[in-house]
């Protein structure tokens, strides 16, 4: 073996080009399968392509079947890049659209707005059916297209309808435009749940989806924000206004985005733009059916009337709560932001900050923070030039270093895997499937899930003045919540500035839900566990005389 290797090493001293040229061969090759254990590992996401599993519509209106027209040459007009329909619907055509493209003048118009091309305006206001589809097509106009062996209701996140067809198929758009057909037409079951209908050939099944979710509905570029009662001092509340005979969705919008306004309130044949305010809240949602007249230029659109405004966000920024600074003086006491990893720390401070114009510090140093506008990361905790301070820490001798704390507590199911995502993903990125499927995973709740416990538990008992938040209750009364936050922290709570708040609360560093496990990665024995560690964080808070944790801290 020696004489073999030996003359190994003669061989490649005489021909160094040969020893280099298979050293970077074997590392080719190693880089390729590397790269190919990483992407099979990835968690199936329910709607893409690669995902298949059952077709659903059980719990939402049935809207009856449309009729596709034959005899055209198949067609699309979805732009082929840059869109947000997913990777697999790529388009062919080459039709203009007939709506010009936003005015590229020096005006106040704002980059959002010049960002929307005509071909998204036309997609959203009649998007094609992209197969056996005519080339301005008269059929359904659900333009969003995927595999209906995947749940179609998660494809269609944010469009009004979806639409099931060849019982393989799944269409999604705002608008139908389309004449019904019979019933019996639909006769095709669907491939991956048999008990289902899944339209027929060229007819599709509609469903209207349940708005369940209304601020993550979006109508193009805009986000929906429900049906709201006319405010009295309407011209105070809403100052910019314009009358508009052929009023649709998309002209208010664009109405309201040259005019640099973050909403846009469609009053029937009155567009009205403005900011939230102490006047006009957006507390108070109304039943969308008040808001249901039909637009006079879109037949498919609602458009509001005079007592009952529609209103969506634009992508003009509101700038009233952006300013942030450093503390002017040194400040008098310390305050934590306390919580167990993945509790949605970072997305509190980004709150924080947001609300009462002053940065965040943290215990740590995270440079990816720093790098997205967190410029209290860098200072020491101890600086007294933030307003608070950001950790994860629950020992005695730390949690006695801060003079008050906010206890920010998260469901433990979602807080660990929030926690494992960051962990092996990043920030916003996700584990890939070996670490669920490995034994990172069993470890990991193993370690972390006692530690969600002691660490509440911990700060309960030396905090001096601690404030307890619920993740959950922050997402839900946002508003009420963050009121509380700002006064712990000595701060006047400017009413404006919160509504603003309410209008940019996701911030940089939300991950999206779109990308979820197909299956529990809890065991019984996990379950188990972790509701033993919910229920003993759940006596310590009521035995302080404090609500309990929230209901669905307990599976069902």
């Amino acid at each position: 073996m020696a004489k073999l290797l030996l003359k190994l090493q003669r061989y490649f001293r005489r021909k160094p080009v040969r020893f280099f040229t298979l050293l970077a061969l074997y590392l080719a090759a190693g880089s390729l399968v590397f790269l190919h254990s990483g992407f099979s590992g990835e968690p199936r996401v329910p709607g893409s392509p690669r995902s298949p599993a059952a077709a659903e519509g059980p719990g939402l209106p049935y809207l009856g079947v449309m009729q596709l027209s034959r005899g055209f040459k198949a067609a699309a007009t979805v732009p082929a890049a840059g869109r947000r329909h997913g990777p697999w619907f790529k388009s062919t055509s080459k039709e203009p659209s007939d709506r010009g493209k936003p005015r590229e003048n020096g005006g106040p118009r704002s980059r959002a707005l010049r960002g929307r091309s005509g071909r998204e305006k036309e997609e959203d206001r009649a998007l094609a059916r992209g197969r056996n589809a005519p080339s301005k097509p008269p059929g359904a106009g659900l333009g969003k297209r995927g595999r209906a062996e995947t749940p179609c209701l998660p494809l269609g996140r944010g469009y009004l309808y979806a639409g099931l067809e060849f019982g393989a198929e799944c269409y999604c758009g705002h608008k139908i435009q389309a004449a019904n057909a019979s019933e019996s037409e639909c006769n095709m079951e669907c491939k991956g749940e048999r008990s289902n209908t899944c339209g027929g050939i060229n007819r599709l099944s509609i469903y209207r989806l349940e708005l369940a979710q209304e601020s993550a509905r979006r109508y193009g570029s805009a986000i929906f924000r429900g049906c709201f009662r006319r405010p009295e001092n309407v011209s105070i509340a809403l100052p910019a206004s314009q009358l508009m005979l052929n009023m649709s969705v998309d002209k208010c919008v664009d109405f309201c985005t040259e005019k640099e306004f973050p909403l846009a309130a469609l009053a029937g044949t009155t567009c009205r733009c403005g900011f939230p305010s102490t006047l006009f809240p957006l507390h108070e949602r109304e039943d969308e059916q008040l808001c249901a007249h039909k637009c006079a230029a879109e037949e498919f659109e609602s458009c509001g009337s005079a007592e009952f405004l529609l209103v969506y966000q634009t992508q003009v920024q509101d700038n009233r709560c952006m300013d942030r600074r450093f503390l002017p003086s040194r400040a008098k006491q310390l305050v934590a932001l306390a919580s167990f990893p993945g509790a949605g720390n970072t997305w509190a401070r980004h709150l924080i900050e947001l609300a009462t114009g002053f940065y965040t510090g943290s215990y740590y140093f995270d440079g990816s923070l720093y790098n997205k506008g967190f410029k209290g990361e860098r200072d020491h905790w101890r600086s007294g030039r933030t307003i608070c301070i950001k950790t994860h820490e629950s020992g005695q001798k730390e949690i006695e270093s801060f003079d008050s704390a906010i206890l920010l507590i998260r469901n433990p199911y979602k807080a660990l895997m929030a926690e494992f995502n960051r962990k092996y993903g990043g920030h916003i990125g996700f584990a890939a499937h070996a670490h669920w499927k490995g034994k990172e995973w069993p470890e990991f709740v193993a370690n972390y899930a006692p530690w969600w416990a002691t660490h509440t538990l911990d700060w309960l008992r030396y905090g001096k003045k601690v404030l307890v938040v619920h993740f959950e209750d922050l997402k839900r009364d946002l508003f009420v919540q963050l009121q509380r936050m700002v006064a712990l922290l000595g701060v006047p709570a400017c009413e404006d500035r919160l509504l603003c708040v309410e209008g940019q609360k996701d911030g940089n560093f939300k991950r999206s839900g779109l990308r979820k496990l197909e299956y529990d990665p809890y065991t019984p024995e996990m379950r188990k566990a972790i509701g033993g560690y919910i229920r003993t964080v759940d006596a310590a808070l009521k035995l302080r005389n404090l609500s309990g944790v929230p209901e669905d801290y307990y599976p069902r």
